[in-house]
């Protein structure tokens, strides 16, 4: 496969960069727009400014599909995220075969030498990792493996619950160069402006895009807010 634009470039910008989601479902709201096009969906998300796409292709949980990758690359020629949980090294070869730019690597899901593992394999085949974390340890623990890209989940995978402040927290200890992503509970301009007060490169918004009756517009409202520049 040719190498797929680069999801930590698109991610450098002035301003807070917006990784839009696709997913049809999800284990904490249920049904969330069963039958979204993914390529329609992408090409609103491109149009309306996001940076770069997030895809679940997980079938019975988000209600996903491996071609989401494929539709939305052809709706819009971003960088996507397959956003799974990946426990595996064959689903990162998945993941590059179906043309994505980057894998979701869970510090919470992978013992720390597996964590590693599977970095240096990404590396291997030209695919970008968001090692996604929760709290200190998980975050000094990827840094140390030599992560490139950091999300810092608000919810909470046990419970489900969205506990707002934990980016916030977290975020500012992000050193310089390394690309912090917020996830989750971001579906207005205030609480990104929040976050970028905190040195956030992006967010990323799921549910609330995917439900939207208009994508593209709701992407462009939340578009555009200054990125600060974090000290560390």
């Amino acid at each position: 496969m040719p190498r797929a634009p680069s999801l930590f470039s698109a991610l450098r910008a002035s301003h807070v960069a917006v990784i839009a989601e696709i997913k049809r479902a999800s284990p904490s709201l249920g049904g969330i727009r069963p039958g979204l096009d993914a390529e329609a969906q992408a090409r609103a998300y491109r149009r309306g400014g996001a940076a770069a796409i997030s895809v679940l292709t997980e079938p019975d949980r988000f209600g996903g599909s491996d071609d989401d990758i494929r539709t939305a690359a052809r709706g819009a020629a971003l960088p996507i995220l397959r956003k799974d949980f990946h426990v595996s090294v064959s689903q990162l070869h998945e993941a590059r075969c179906l043309g994505a730019s980057a894998a979701l690597l869970i510090a919470r899901a992978l013992e720390p030498a597996l964590f590693s593992h599977f970095l240096e394999a990404a590396r291997a085949i030209e695919l970008e990792i968001v090692a996604e974390v929760r709290d200190i340890a998980e975050l000094d623990r990827v840094l140390a493996a030599g992560a490139t890209i950091i999300g810092v989940n608000n919810r909470n995978l046990e419970s489900l619950v969205i506990e707002q402040g934990t980016a916030e927290s977290l975020i500012p200890r992000i050193p310089h160069g390394v690309i912090a992503v917020a996830e989750s509970g971001y579906a207005d301009r205030a609480s990104i402006e929040r976050v970028a007060a905190c040195g956030a490169d992006a967010v990323l918004i799921g549910s609330f895009l995917s439900a939207s009756a208009d994508p593209r517009a709701e992407v462009e409202r939340l578009t555009g807010v200054g990125r600060v520049n974090r000290g560390r």
